[in-house]
């Protein structure tokens, strides 16, 4: 099958616009994009629709819902306010950012016009931010006491291992270490879920929060479960705080899982950091970590946790991927927990 050089089949289209086929379907299926059939019906995008896709792939950079977007497209300015609010915001932490680097750049060539070199631990703080939070501790048992240094913390942390690999515990001991931080547990399946209709309930703007990032969910592909509301009241409803949550993926099949990562990314621009235990290789996609997450490892052999980077050849790049699995491969695993017999 061919198609003429001026359009492009769904494949193409995606990944020129940096998007799955997935979403490419799902904006035409809200009519915010109508492809061009072909005379054997196949779907293929021109300039025109590959113009206004891109249009639709930055509105929904910037935060709109596809109902704000096709708002937006059909001419109503109010609906692109806040969002571009919210941009505004955060290019203006970027400035503040900047600034504070660019006096330290001015300081350092002060010193150097005096004849002091600067150290190498002036050049590192240089060229990286200063740490929001240092936090050491020390590590609970199987480690046995040794320390643990949480030296930056960015804005989404995964914490995986094997099975058995003291991941969980690991999670306790960060949230009862860090300041306004919270452990959200696997109980939040039965108790959350129970307990989201009467906050809810009880109060009106953190209902209307949760039902505006339930829609979004929807049109990302998430299926509205117990699971998944029971996430988001639990997020929204102590949005102040520091959250470190048992297997987010819980009760979440592929597609909830694929919009609830990106959904947690949008929202790690703002809110305060997420560590997120996990063995799913949707949540933490290997290939699609950014510069403001980093991942935690627990070694199978209880060596004490480290932080690895996402690169083939680093030290626990391998032994991170091979804790990871699909949601299919998940869910016949699902359940199962490390046996350890009891030390008389």
């Amino acid at each position: 099958m061919s198609y003429s050089a001026q359009f492009l089949s769904p494949s193409e289209a995606a990944g020129r616009l940096g998007i799955s086929q997935k979403a490419l379907r799902l904006y035409e299926q809200r009519g915010l994009i109508v492809p061009v059939r072909t005379s054997s019906g196949w779907r293929t995008y021109g300039p025109a629709e590959m113009a206004r896709a891109a249009e639709i792939v930055a509105l929904r950079a910037l935060g709109l819902s596809l109902s704000q977007i096709g708002r937006v497209l059909k001419g109503d300015p109010q609906s692109l306010e806040p969002a571009l609010a919210a941009h505004q915001a955060t290019l203006e932490n970027r400035i503040v950012e900047l600034a504070g680097a660019v006096d330290k750049v001015r300081a350092l060539r002060a010193d150097i016009t005096i004849g002091r070199m600067p150290n190498a631990g002036e050049l590192v703080r240089l060229m990286q931010p200063a740490p929001a939070i240092g936090v050491p501790f020390r590590l609970p048992w199987p480690w046995g006491g040794e320390e643990f240094e949480l030296r930056e913390i960015r804005p989404l942390t995964f914490i995986t291992g094997p099975l058995g690999s003291g991941k969980t515990r690991l999670a306790h001991a960060i949230a009862e270490n860090l300041p306004d931080a919270r452990f959200l547990g696997l109980d939040r399946l039965q108790d959350e879920a129970a307990e989201a209709h009467a906050r809810l309930d009880a109060d009106a703007a953190l209902k209307e929060q949760v039902e505006e990032i339930l829609q979004w969910l929807a049109e990302d592909g998430a299926t509205i479960s117990p699971a998944l509301k029971a996430l988001v009241v639990a997020l929204q409803s102590a949005a102040s705080t520091i959250h470190v949550i048992d297997m987010v993926e819980q009760g979440l099949e592929q597609a909830s899982q694929e919009a609830v990562i990106a959904w947690l990314r949008r929202r790690s621009a703002e809110a305060k950091p997420l560590f997120l235990m996990t063995r799913s290789s949707v949540i933490l996609d290997l290939n699609a970590m950014g510069p403001k997450e980093a991942i935690i490892l627990c070694p199978p052999n209880h060596s004490p946790p480290f932080f690895v980077a996402p690169y083939p050849g680093t030290p626990g790049y391998e032994v991170v991927a091979s804790c990871l699995a699909p949601p299919e491969v998940r869910a016949r695993t699902e359940g199962m927990i490390a046996w350890r017999p009891q030390v008389a």
